[in-house]
């Protein structure tokens, strides 16, 4: 049979597959490992998996690309980013190098409300042109697709907007995005000691009219998940205000995630579980009990090793003992401009083995299969198995190890999105 593009000479397959569902537990051990293998892509997806001779002998194609005895992995999904926004931290990264924290920033018109005041001013046109250069810098680091927020608006205008650019860079650019909405991010200026009224506004007008901008949206109509978000922590939204957004945003139809326990537990991470959310994320301060819910339910537990990295914390999220438990885990780089400018799933990987004591295999896993499922699109991707997008990167390793074990550079070398080479070694040559 004729395919579009064939993969050989592949030293290290490694598919992540699931069987439909994300891993968990000694499942998380299992990469999927095939040694001299070979893949066959048609029509943009996996039509042939498996061990060289068996691939090629049902498949031939004039595009060949001969990998030289690398690995070969799925490209890598992003479940957790905030990458539309305008302007930087910069001052405020030195600040907290001094000692100073969050509310401290927050309190000097710093924090997130600082990025709100960039974007609401910033243009269609400058959010398009920033929020490419940094999916660009994710690609060249092997990530295919990414779940990115709203939340630097606060305004229903702004938040609007911010959908319209996701929907527009979906659209042009090669990573695939799934978007969420985070008006529940922070309260607003103009908000300040009426949390009540704004959680009003976010339930009684902006929900609706983004729910309505789905419907009409490119996203509905292929059928992407479309996600309600809240930051339900100390100083932002609580878990009555929590629990309101959740009933509306679902009742729209809205699937729906939660930014929990990232500083005090508030009782969201099982309120979430118990909502049924796709995912909950953050988890440094989750219970023990709340660990014990969330391996016994469908969400996905994402951590966020980036965060905790990059604030110079010597606590992350036990990650090691939800995977122990049970759980399905997930990581992410959270990229924002405040608390993880980091483009790199790699990076997280790495942070995660070291910090959270995942194995290479747990971490991979993680930020494959299970991110995809994260992001509400584990049937489409995160693993490389027949009938799902040829997402797919070249690595300059023969050990998928490698990829947590190096830090600091970029292994990827070539990396294929739905069967179409869109990052190759010789652009950088």
């Amino acid at each position: 049979m004729n395919a579009d593009l064939l993969i050989t000479n592949i030293g290290q397959l490694v598919t992540c597959a699931s069987g439909g569902r994300p891993k968990r537990g000694s499942e998380m051990l299992d990469v999927g490992l095939i040694g001299n293998a070979a893949i066959a892509i048609k029509d943009g997806g996996f039509a042939g998996v498996g061990r060289a001779d068996a691939v090629l002998s049902v498949w031939r194609s004039e595009e060949v690309i001969d990998v030289g005895g690398r690995l070969v992995c799925p490209g890598y999904v992003d479940p957790h980013t905030h990458i539309v926004y305008a302007g930087d931290r910069l001052n405020e990264f030195e600040l907290k190098i001094k000692g100073a924290d969050y509310l401290e920033i927050l309190e000097n018109g710093g924090g997130i409300i600082s990025t709100v005041r960039k974007t609401r001013e910033a243009s269609f046109e400058l959010l398009i042109e920033q929020t490419r250069d940094r999916l660009d810098k994710m690609l060249t680091c092997g990530t295919t697709t990414a779940e990115v927020k709203t939340g630097y608006g606060l305004d229903t205008e702004t938040e609007l907007k911010m959908l319209q650019v996701i929907e527009e860079l979906d659209r042009s650019h090669a990573v695939d995005l799934v978007p969420t909405f985070l008006a529940a991010h922070a309260v607003p200026p103009e908000f300040k000691g009426r949390t009540d009224e704004y959680v009003d506004r976010v339930c009684g007008e902006m929900l609706p009219k983004a729910w309505s901008w789905y419907q009409s949206s490119g996203f509905s109509e292929r059928q992407t998940p479309f996600f309600a978000d809240v930051f339900c922590e100390k100083n932002a939204f609580d878990l009555i205000q929590t629990s309101r957004v959740f009933e509306i945003a679902q009742n729209l139809g809205f699937h729906v995630k939660a930014h929990v326990d990232q500083f005090t537990n508030l009782g969201g991470s099982a309120f979430a579980i118990e909502k049924r959310a796709v995912s909950i994320d953050h988890l440094d301060a989750i219970s023990d009990i709340e660990i014990k819910e969330l391996s016994r339910s469908a969400t996905v537990g994402v951590v966020i090793p980036t965060e905790n990295f990059n604030a110079g914390k010597t606590k992350f999220a036990n990650a090691r003992r939800m995977i122990d438990t049970g759980c399905a885990i997930a990581v992410s780089t959270d990229y924002n401009p405040g608390s993880a400018p980091c483009p790199s799933m790699p990076m997280a990987m790495a942070i995660a083995c070291r910090y959270q004591k995942l194995l290479p295999a747990e971490a991979l896993n993680a930020a494959t299969i299970n991110a995809s499922f994260a992001a509400g699109v584990g049937d489409l991707v995160g693993s490389i198995e027949v009938g799902k997008k040829a997402d797919l990167l070249i690595a300059d390793a023969e050990d998928y190890r490698q990829l947590m074990y190096e830090f600091g550079g970029n292994q990827v070398t070539t990396v294929i999105k739905s069967g179409r080479v869109v990052i190759d070694e010789r652009d950088r040559s």
